[in-house]
């Protein structure tokens, strides 16, 4: 298969990609275009082809993102992702994102949200709670709840296509930037992270500020580093004397 070939067939996947990252048909299509531009470029024929433009595609959308000109899109507030339109992109036959550029779409997303609302977020998508759990665990009433979530449902939704928290984070760079931004912003609502074993491995759990269990993760080594954090959704509590000890979830 030749390179344009294979291009062409990586399309929708790599336009699907950048849309997710940018929010933008138009901004998504100059990244899909320079990945090609770069792909087409390269002396040796990069195998496999598909890692080469997905990799490409999501630093080139990443650094759109952070662009001088995306910045000043974005000073009023977060920025609503345009909807795709029908058949835009997509390929029902295409594979989902690779672990990678779903865990960058993640990251992306979180670093856009101010702290109350990157902590609903948290709250709400990453940890599963609802309404009544997220007020109890922030301070404050339901309805000052549920207008946060609003905000973080327009800085998250593509037309109806609401960008979902995938079940885990890949790669060391993603899992310190996530832990980044989201350690301070719980913090701020005295949500708690305890390092514990989870699944019989090294892991953490998160407390609200009465010492209810929210959720929580089991970490991935890797050359000493923390290579992957996947989220426990319901863990059980721990109970009694126990509690803090090492296999309590």
């Amino acid at each position: 298969m030749s390179r344009n070939e294979e291009f062409k067939e990586l399309r929708p996947l790599l336009f699907s990609i950048a849309h997710r990252i940018l929010g933008s048909q138009a901004a998504a299509d100059d990244a899909v275009h320079e990945a090609w531009l770069r792909y087409e470029a390269a002396l040796t024929l990069p195998v496999p082809g598909k890692a080469f433009l997905s990799g490409e595609v999501t630093r080139i959308s990443a650094g759109l993102l952070r662009s001088a000109r995306v910045q000043r899109d974005t000073s009023a507030g977060p920025r609503p992702f345009e909807p795709l339109m029908s058949g835009a992109g997509q390929d029902p036959d295409q594979p989902v994102e690779p672990a990678q550029s779903l865990s960058a779409v993640a990251v992306l997303l979180l670093e856009r949200l101010p702290p109350l609302e990157r902590a609903v977020f948290v709250l709400r998508e990453v940890f599963g709670c609802d309404l009544s759990q997220i007020a109890s665990a922030m301070g404050c009433s339901e309805a000052a709840c549920d207008q946060l979530a609003a905000t973080v449902s327009r800085a998250g939704d593509g037309g109806g296509r609401a960008l979902r928290w995938p079940g885990l984070i890949v790669g060391a760079e993603h899992v310190a930037r996530v832990l980044a931004a989201m350690t301070p912003a719980l913090v701020r609502i005295g949500v708690t992270m305890e390092p514990q074993q989870v699944h019989h491995g090294p892991g953490a759990v998160f407390r609200d500020r009465h010492g209810t269990v929210l959720s929580a993760l089991a970490f991935d080594f890797l050359d000493g580093q923390i290579q992957t954090i996947r989220w426990v959704s319901r863990p059980r509590a721990p109970r009694g004397p126990a509690a803090h000890a090492p296999g309590a979830i």
